[in-house]
């Protein structure tokens, strides 16, 4: 069967990827747990009704589409399950851009080998963004001693609530994660994960375009995949969208602690959740997936990519890798998506990418 599935196929992730798909002249199959609204985000394409993600990995098993495209998080809580469900006959693809679940994904390696699949995670902006630069920036190159990733996302937000999936994945912390509590930050010192402070290593970065942004350390997925690509012992990943401001860093100690108390992360996830925002249009021309990194020598290379509108390319990445595995480019094992196509994934989903270097 070629038949690939998009999971969570009405919300905006499964709509942009659906699009990007027709686009390369492949016919979704949108999953989800509402009829009504899978056959109007459809539009005459083929839907599947599962009302949990235990049914959605029974119907995998039964049907064995090509590839699974999974949109649906927290994905620490999906992943495992429909990865498992995959094996047999499918490769599997997914957005996750938290440590967690992206280390436990990675860490089905020699199943998804064993078994012949490919398996995908991180194929969102944030992951695929800056690995793509680390890799364009240590080709061919010894590795760096540190390396510094930030994701600069331009996105226009829609009107609507938050929504219980994306509560879960702010707001579940970092089960299993080694290196510190479940609710601290992450770094990478002398090759190993240890704590960092939430909002930590705040940065005034000015954009290739003249503009300038503040970016602070959150624990994301493209903090294991800049070390993996690159081998660097000391790693940071900061984001534009962590809160810089010392008013709420000095905050988020109180509030993460909190967090540790079951009920009331139940009761914040549940109200989170709720919360509807406005549409709103995305606040730059481009996004950026930005990189440093300094070897030991003193040389420094800097590297930006250019894209447009965050959640259209996030769209594209997993479509575009979805076609790859159709036409059998991908390897048995589980790969964040640089790490398995390189660069030129980025660049075929309309990325530039734009570097110096600078000896110091």
């Amino acid at each position: 069967m070629t038949e690939v599935w998009v999971l969570g196929g009405t919300g905006r992730s499964g709509r942009a990827i659906a699009t990007a798909l027709r686009e390369r002249d492949i016919r979704p199959v949108l999953a989800g747990r509402d009829a009504e609204r899978l056959t109007a985000a459809a539009g005459g394409d083929r839907t599947v009704v599962a009302a949990s993600v235990a049914q959605t990995a029974a119907e995998i098993r039964r049907q064995r589409p090509a590839v699974v495209i999974n949109t649906i998080g927290p994905f620490t809580a999906t992943a495992p399950e429909l990865v498992r469900a995959c094996l047999p006959a499918s490769h599997y693809v997914d957005l996750a851009n938290d440590i967690a679940a992206v280390a436990a994904t990675l860490g089905g390696n020699a199943a998804a080998a064993a078994a012949g699949r490919t398996v995908v995670t991180g194929a969102g902006f944030g992951v695929t963004a800056t690995e793509s630069v680390v890799v364009k920036l240590c080709e061919g190159r010894a590795a760096p001693q540190r390396v510094r990733v930030d994701m600069v996302p331009s996105l226009a937000m829609e009107a609507g609530a938050v929504g219980e999936a994306l509560a879960g994945t702010l707001l579940e912390g970092l089960p299993g994660v080694e290196g510190g509590r479940r609710f601290q930050g992450r770094g990478y010192r002398g090759g190993r994960l240890v704590a960092a402070r939430l909002g930590g290593d705040a940065t005034r970065l000015t954009l290739p375009d003249g503009t300038a942004v503040t970016t602070a350390g959150m624990p994301l997925g493209e903090l294991i995949a800049a070390q993996r690509a690159s081998g660097a012992p000391d790693v940071v990943a900061a984001s534009s969208e962590a809160p810089s401001s010392p008013l709420v860093r000095a905050v988020l100690p109180l509030a993460t602690a909190l967090l540790a108390v079951g009920p009331v992360r139940s009761f914040a996830r549940r109200r989170l959740a709720a919360v509807t925002v406005a549409a709103r249009p995305r606040p730059r021309e481009h996004s950026w997936g930005h990189a440093i990194a300094r070897w030991a020598d003193g040389t420094t290379r800097e590297g930006w990519l250019r894209l447009g509108e965050a959640q259209a390319w996030t769209g594209a990445v997993p479509a575009e890798i979805a076609r790859r595995l159709l036409a059998g480019e991908g390897r048995p094992g589980a790969y964040t998506p640089a790490a398995l196509f390189g660069p030129s994934l980025a660049e075929s989903c309309g990325g530039e990418f734009l570097t110096a270097e600078i000896t110091r």
